[in-house]
């Protein structure tokens, strides 16, 4: 049997309140989601968020926070990936944001939290939800009922 396997995000937010938000294309397409990608083997969880935020944005990230944890089945219900994702949160960055992957993204922008597009990636709106509600884990109740 298959193992899960292991995202990180980032809530990066800004000094206005406002978190960066991707327009996903490619494999994650249409939705729009915070950035992160894939734990890999060795990585600590800020090492992945550096390296991954980077990437994506070219911002640098420093001052990282545990946010939560989550269990994406609502992804894997709609196309059989299981992951599990470590959500991590930093205010402290530097650089000029842009695309650095035009593949996997059309666009980055500054969004009010209570404002963010939809669809999103199951990951990253409970990411989004765990840090608003201050919680490190909500139980996916859309999978619950189902089972």
């Amino acid at each position: 049997m298959k193992r899960p396997g292991v995202g990180v995000g980032v809530i990066i937010q800004n000094s206005k309140g406002e978190i960066l938000i991707g327009k996903r294309k490619g494999s994650h397409s249409p939705y729009y989601s915070i950035p992160g990608g894939h734990l890999e083997n060795g990585e600590s969880f800020e090492e992945a968020a550096i390296k991954e935020v980077f990437e994506e944005t070219n911002l640098i990230i420093k001052n990282l926070s545990f946010v939560c944890v989550t269990n994406n089945l609502k992804t894997f219900k709609e196309i059989n990936k299981h992951y599990v994702s470590i959500n991590m949160f930093s205010n402290d960055f530097e650089g000029e944001c842009k695309v650095n992957e035009p593949e996997k993204c059309e666009e980055w922008f500054w969004c009010n939290i209570n404002e963010i597009p939809n669809p999103q990636f199951d990951a990253s709106e409970f990411a989004i939800e765990c840090f608003k509600e201050k919680k490190s884990y909500i139980v996916n109740e859309q999978m619950n009922n189902s089972l």
